[in-house]
């Protein structure tokens, strides 16, 4: 994870200098911060937060509502695994399964090197591929779970 004293706050200073003031400024300035950082840096939002005027509380808050934030650093590529219905039923949890245990991570979390975020998500809607997974904006169908290390292979 990072910290303060690695994160430059001159993507910062160009976002607040850009940003135009208003009531609905919130949701711009946050995407600004995520799309210069990645995710939403603590220190980087309590700066925002004091040069803006709008409470730390309610940046948080509103980072925390909304699924498109992120508060930790994510993966270079992101793998999201179908859990719906059809997926489930032709062997999904296997698969999410195979993936954790490939990545030594959990559902939701970063591989340390940062080359991979795994999530899972309700449906992808490509139930004729199940089980399938979307890793970046590559769809993987008709996946077992001796597939997955070949397919992490290719994202070097």
């Amino acid at each position: 994870m990072s910290n303060s004293t690695t994160l430059d706050p001159a993507p910062l200073q160009g976002i607040l200098a850009s940003l135009e003031r208003s009531d609905d400024c919130l949701i711009p300035l946050l995407q600004k911060i995520q799309a210069a950082y990645g995710y939403l840096p603590r220190p980087i939002v309590l700066e925002a937060s004091a040069a803006t005027g709008i409470p730390a509380s309610r940046m948080f808050g509103v980072a925390t509502f909304y699924e498109q934030f992120h508060l930790e650093p994510r993966g270079r590529h992101m793998i999201k695994c179908c859990r719906g219905t059809a997926c489930h039923v032709k062997g999904g949890p296997r698969i999410t399964e195979a993936f954790k245990q490939q990545l030594g991570v959990e559902e939701g979390q970063t591989t340390p090197d940062l080359r991979f975020t795994f999530e899972t998500v309700a449906c992808l809607g490509t139930c004729f591929l199940a089980p399938v997974i979307l890793l970046d904006d590559d769809y993987y169908g008709h996946l077992t779970p001796e597939m997955v290390e070949g397919v992490l292979e290719k994202y070097g």
